[in-house]
């Protein structure tokens, strides 16, 4: 548990509470799954507001300095900020009014406060996007991933070759790894399939150590990826071969 990090969000309620055009603060993530916090979580939340007063929070920081001074703040979508209070704690936050909360996906989070007599669901109206993946289709999908990455990293593009290996194809294999016929646990995080699989799928964490290196291994890393392919899918000796080479 990070007591700094619950300080501050209970801090940011009594301020947010204090405006009347504020009508509700959604704390997200770890700041609503708190046995999730630990020293290096941040804070997540939604600042819910009046209709017509979206514009303010956003271009205002008062209510943020208000807590602590800030060190940096950067406006990274239309709906919201990433910011760096003076202390080290650091928040990834948006602003809606109920008609817009209702019209983006969310994790299930957890009401700091809401206003009296004001309906304001925790859970989202639109559904989660799910990142699991069938096995037919991840796998191919990585196999041709490791072929046209080969085929750039030969080609002098490594960078390129390397983040559709490492990161495109790695991806694909990650997909797979949930059982997509039960419902996804709340562990996972359904956009961004890669937070907590060390803890989730330990089983995978020895296989990742060969799967990402530097560039100059980047052949190693893909002959590795190839082999995991090979013992879970029929793969064409064509396919094999053209791979193989590329990596020679």
């Amino acid at each position: 548990m990070n007591t700094q990090l619950l300080n501050r969000l209970e801090r940011l309620t009594e301020v947010l509470r204090q405006d009347p055009d504020c009508l509700g603060l959604l704390a997200l993530g770890s700041a609503a799954d708190t046995s999730r916090m630990d020293a290096y979580s941040d804070l997540d939340f939604f600042v819910i507001v009046k209709d017509g007063t979206v514009q303010r929070f956003l271009n205002e920081d008062t209510w943020l300095t208000s807590c602590a001074p800030l060190a940096y703040r950067f406006r990274n979508t239309v709906d919201g900020h990433k910011a760096l209070w003076e202390d080290g704690i650091y928040a990834e936050y948006a602003v809606f009014d109920i008609s817009m909360l209702s019209r983006i996906p969310y994790t299930t989070g957890r009401w700091c406060f809401k206003r009296d007599g004001i309906t304001l669901p925790d859970q989202p109206h639109k559904p989660l996007p799910d990142p699991r993946q069938s096995v037919d289709f991840a796998y191919n999908e990585a196999l041709t991933n490791l072929l046209v990455g080969m085929m750039r990293y030969r080609r002098g593009e490594r960078v390129a070759g390397a983040r559709l290996i490492q990161v495109h194809a790695i991806d694909r294999i990650l997909a797979t790894l949930d059982d997509p016929s039960v419902p996804l646990s709340t562990s996972v995080d359904p956009f961004s399939l890669d937070r907590r699989i060390e803890f989730r799928h330990p089983e995978i964490v020895p296989l990742l150590e060969d799967f990402l290196v530097d560039l100059d291994k980047l052949p190693q890393a893909t002959l590795a990826l190839l082999t995991y392919l090979q013992a879970r899918m029929s793969i064409p000796e064509a396919m094999v071969q053209r791979i193989t080479d590329l990596c020679d």
